[in-house]
Order: structure tokens, then sequence, then C-alpha cells
């Protein structure tokens, strides 16, 4: 099989609706970065999409194609790689691209024939079901009594799922022989502090011990309420500041959302402090680079206002995860949720890993940070923990 006779034969099989995954590997170029592309069909404003999901070290990147579209993308991304797997609905075929890019294609038939049920496939499978009344959902006021999700509450409810899918992802990172201690620190109105506490202790039936922590008496003393009456034993709500919170000395998963410019800085620098295994944070309202970026070479970017805003937020958020991994983290930045639905859409995922910086890396991140004149407040507390940046 010749390589254009490939992609035709694909796009034919994802134009007839067989298609129901893939994972194209093995790069071509590792200087490119990109480690590898994952393929599924999605529904969007009633049309089908096949979706991109680009796998680089430390990002994931999301890109939906139209089907008139998807043969040029396709194509753009099998000539950087040597390897597909692709599973259709008959069969599970294994590809692979020689240098001059002839193809081998072995297939595998499948003893039964998995039906592609289009109302089926273009419904989200969500690790918390839409149409199971969870308590929890219930009384925050997400669903009905009945387990419907409110229709205002839709965006709510995809978050907090997509919230749960990063905590199953860490589950191989926690301690299974011992109880496993959780700080959430910015807690807020706790939707998904309690959605991390619903999934891990009551369907994983994990040993945790939950803390949220936030500066609002009046939302702390509701959710203790709230966590009361649905009998969760092992959470607790407190009035609190991060840069105050000294009641730790080993923690293993630290969780903070929205916390405000450098609070956030705070609370991964306590994660780092304490040996946390796990850390998710979604930052917000990154104000601390933008005055002190000084920068010649960017200043055609940086003369803008708005382009300096969204640059010095992007800039902050590399920064934290470069600090995190030369302190001995694989530390990622990923999409919380779709753009469209909030800005606040990154999400940054440590697993503590132990391993020691070399001088390239500590090297690359000084360049950058010199770049940008930038003083980061993390680097600084960090530093003053005795950690070499």
């Amino acid at each position: 099989m010749q390589f254009e006779e490939l992609i035709d034969t694909l796009v034919q099989r994802f134009e007839e609706g067989a298609f129901i995954q893939a994972t194209i590997s093995q790069p071509r170029y590792k200087s490119a970065g990109l480690m590898k592309v994952k393929l599924k069909p999605v529904e969007i404003k009633n049309e089908i999409h096949i979706q991109f999901e680009y796998h680089y070290e430390r990002i994931l990147k999301h890109e939906n194609v139209k089907l008139s579209d998807v043969r040029l993308a396709l194509q753009q991304q099998l000539e950087q790689f040597k390897q597909m797997q692709v599973e259709f609905t008959d069969e599970k075929v294994h590809i692979q691209l020689t240098k001059k890019f002839k193809v081998s294609w072995k297939a595998e038939k499948t003893e039964t024939k998995k039906a592609v049920n289009l109302s089926h496939n273009r419904k989200k499978n969500y690790l918390l079901d839409d149409e199971t009344p969870y308590p929890f959902l219930i009384r925050l006021g997400v669903q009905t009594s009945e387990g419907k999700v409110k229709k205002q509450k839709y965006d709510k409810f995809r978050q907090i799922n997509r919230f749960v899918e990063y905590i199953d992802d860490a589950l191989a990172h926690l301690p299974s022989d011992r109880p496993v201690r959780i700080l959430d620190f910015g807690s807020g109105k706790s939707y998904l502090t309690f959605a991390l506490y619903h999934y891990l202790h009551i369907e994983k039936g994990l040993d945790i011990q939950v803390t949220g922590l936030d500066l609002k008496k009046e939302v702390i003393e509701e959710c203790n309420v709230i966590a009361r009456d649905l009998g969760y034993k092992q959470l607790e709500f407190l009035v609190g500041d991060i840069n105050e919170y000294n009641e730790e000395t080993a923690v293993d998963m630290v969780v903070t959302l929205h916390a405000c410019d450098v609070a956030t800085d705070m609370a991964l620098a306590r994660a780092v402090k304490w040996g946390a295994k796990v850390i998710l944070s979604v930052p917000c309202c990154q104000h601390e680079l933008f005055s002190q970026i000084k920068s010649p070479a960017l200043n055609v970017m940086l003369q803008h206002g708005l382009i300096k805003e969204r640059f010095s937020a992007l800039a902050t958020d590399s920064i934290r995860a470069e600090l995190l991994s030369l302190v001995g983290y694989d530390a990622q930045l990923l999409e919380f949720i779709d753009m469209e639905h909030t800005p606040k859409n990154i999400l940054i995922r440590a697993y503590h890993s132990g391993k020691e910086p070399n001088p390239d890396e500590i090297a690359r991140y000084r360049a950058f940070r010199d770049l940008l004149n930038a003083k980061p407040f993390l680097e600084k507390e960090l530093r003053e923990a005795g950690h070499q940046i």
C-alpha cells in the first residue's frame, strides 16, 4: 500500500462512520517535541469532527477537524510519525510507515462487530453520569432531585467531570496503604471539593481526610453544613489564609482552584514543602509578571496591553510548571475546560518524581526568566525553602 492510498482508506472509513479511535506514535523527529497524537470522532453542533489530541512532554492540545478537512490534517501528522494503531467497528489495524513512507497494514478482525451508535458516541461518557442522581450535586443545585442536570448548570457539571477525570488520573500517585491527606486552598463554594471527596471516598473507597480552606466565613459555614448533612465525616472546611496555614507537616494532594495571583504560588510552595505527591492548580488573575516584564525583543507583542496581559498569564504558568519540574515534579499544563466556557482554562498538574534537575534545565529556565526581566514569587519561595534554582 502506498502513502496516498493509506490516507484515502482512512478518510473513507472515517466518512463511513466506522472509526472508533486511533493513536499515532513513534515520532520521526524527536526535536519537534510532539510525542503522539490520539484521534476520535466527536460531534460539534450536529456535525461530526475528528478530534486530534496532541501529546507533548508537558502539554496536551486539542483540535477538532471537520471531516471535509481531515485529509490534510491526517496527512500532516502521519508524515511526522512511523506508526498508527486504529480501531474500527469490525477490525483493529496496525500501520507501520518506513523512511520512504511505504505502508505496512496488518488488520485483525474483531470477533463481534462493534456497532456505531451515533447517539451514544455523541454523548460524553462522564465519570459522573449525567442521569445518575448524586446527593452532593443535588444539594449543590447542579442536579434536580431526580438526578437530571439542570440546563443552566450543565457547564458546571462538565467542569466538575473534567476535574474528576484529573483526580482519576492521579489515583496511581496516591498512597494505598494509609489514609490520604488532601488540602484544597481557596475552596470557595466547593463544588470540586465535594466532587473530589465523593469520587475518591464514595466511589473508589479510599480512606481520605480532606480540608477545604477559604477566607469567606459564611461560605465555609454553609459548606460544613452540607458536609454534615451528606455524612461526609472526613471532609471539613476552615476559614483561613493560604499564607498563614501552618497546621501540616506532610500532605499527599494539594488542590488550588482560582487562587488569585501569587496566592497560587503560595499554595504551590506549600505543596512542595509538604512533599505532596499530587498538585492540581487552576491559576487566576496572574498580575505579577505584567508589571515586571521588560524585554525590548518582545515589544512588538508587549506594546499592546491586551496581548501583554495574555502573554503575562501564559508566561507565569509556564514558569510555575518549569519551577515545579526543577524541584522534583513531573509538571504539565493542561486544558481544564473549553475556552468557550471560561478563560481560566489552564490546569497545572504535577506529580512528584524526585528527579534532580540537570544544569542545562536550570540554565534554560534562567534564560527565559532573564529574557522577561522576571522575579517570580514562586522562585523566591522555593529558594527560601532551600531549593537550588
